[in-house]
């Protein structure tokens, strides 16, 4: 099962393990950041399904950091739960003005928290990405996020699962690094090509050796996920 991940994103630790507390009971995997710069290369890396965000961080400020985001093309997708302990209304309208989906107050209840994340999921599901796909004996659930093999379900991680879902929504097509890198990773943001190969390494081990051969390198191309023998 690959669940979704939540980035968040907090200078104080305790805050930090709180949440993670909440979301590793709630089925979600998590990562961490306790500042922007920090944040930013993980978003890059790892495009996580969600992110919340604290408004007050040493050096770049959370909302400067969400604004930042929202106007990049390739994470302005990424829905934003704002977190701080500034109750003033403009203050809330600041935050949402720059693109926050959400806004959490301080101090609030774990359950709150993943109630409110639920519900910013929900919505910020893209239409049309919910529909199962099955390759080869590989079934990719959306809804649920399960990759099952065979019928047992697998460990995969958040890029390895986008790679997988693309790859399988876009069958016997050759895609080069370059496309891939805009397709998963998404358009306007910097990651060098040889990124898009130790993925697609990961995927392989993930997948086995049986099904890691659907995806297949075309040499001087790039790769191709197909059921068809090369």
């Amino acid at each position: 099962m690959a669940e979704k991940t939540v980035l968040i994103v907090d200078d104080e630790a305790s805050i930090r393990e709180m949440i993670a507390v909440a979301l590793e009971m709630a089925g979600y995997h998590y990562l961490e950041a306790g500042d922007a710069r920090q944040a930013h290369s993980l978003i890059v890396d790892e495009r996580p399904d969600l992110i919340i965000l604290d408004w007050m961080l040493p050096g770049t400020s959370g909302i400067d950091l969400a604004r930042r985001l929202k106007r990049d093309e390739g994470t302005a997708e990424i829905p934003i739960i704002m977190l701080t302990a500034r109750t003033e209304e403009d203050n809330r309208v600041q935050g949402l003005e720059v693109g926050a989906d959400d806004y959490i107050t301080k101090p609030f209840s774990p359950r709150e928290m993943v109630a409110r994340l639920k519900a910013v999921l929900r919505r910020s599901t893209p239409p049309g990405l919910d529909t199962p796909v099955e390759i080869g004996g590989i079934h990719l659930d959306p809804v649920g996020h399960w990759v099952t093999i065979d019928g047992e379900p697998v460990t995969i991680g958040p890029t390895e699962y986008r790679l997988l879902q693309f790859f399988m929504t876009h069958p016997d097509r050759v895609y080069t690094r370059e496309q891939l890198l805009d397709q998963v990773w998404g358009a306007g943001i910097y990651v060098e090509e040889r990124t898009v190969d130790v993925h697609i390494r990961r995927l392989r081990k993930v997948l086995g050796e049986a099904h890691g051969k659907l995806v297949q390198t075309v040499r001087g191309a790039g790769y191709r996920f197909s059921t068809r023998q090369q």
